[in-house]
């Protein structure tokens, strides 16, 4: 399996500095701040990078999960919230909120809500952020 990589550079300060993060394959270069980190500022910043993540692995995994178990999902669209809070001295990553929704035909609500918990657990995003509390919110649509 390949090893993913990306890149990122400050210059200055925390208040005032600037920085830019890309991703290994080209595909995203953007600009952070503070003020697009702990404000409401433009750029990125690594907490919008981490929900992206595990918003695509989220839903990948969703699908290979209901595959795995025979059903052929049409759709699966995730968005994640990632929260950074003031803690201590510092800051932490304090929650993550999982909001899917999936178009799956011939499956009932237990058993998408089965799979839908379990890939929450897999996901090998999840795993790697298990020391950060995680909610999900899956819903089965019509299509």
């Amino acid at each position: 399996m390949p090893t993913r990589n990306a890149s990122a550079t400050w210059t200055g300060d925390l208040k005032t500095g600037a920085g830019k993060v890309k991703l290994g394959s080209g595909a995203f270069e953007g600009q952070y701040n503070f003020s697009s980190r702990f404000e409401s500022g433009t750029g990125t910043n690594p907490e919008e990078l981490i929900a992206g993540a595990h918003a695509a692995c989220y839903s990948m995994a969703l699908s290979a999960g209901l595959g795995g178990a025979g059903f052929k999902p049409q759709r699966v669209s995730t968005t994640a919230k990632v929260t950074v809070d003031k803690v201590g001295e510092g800051f932490k990553i304090t929650k993550i909120q999982l909001v899917c929704e999936a178009v799956v035909p011939d499956i009932d609500d237990a058993k998408f809500n089965d799979i839908a918990n379990a890939t929450k657990a897999g996901c090998p995003v999840s795993q790697a952020l298990s020391a950060v509390p995680m909610e999900l919110d899956a819903k089965l649509v019509k299509g």
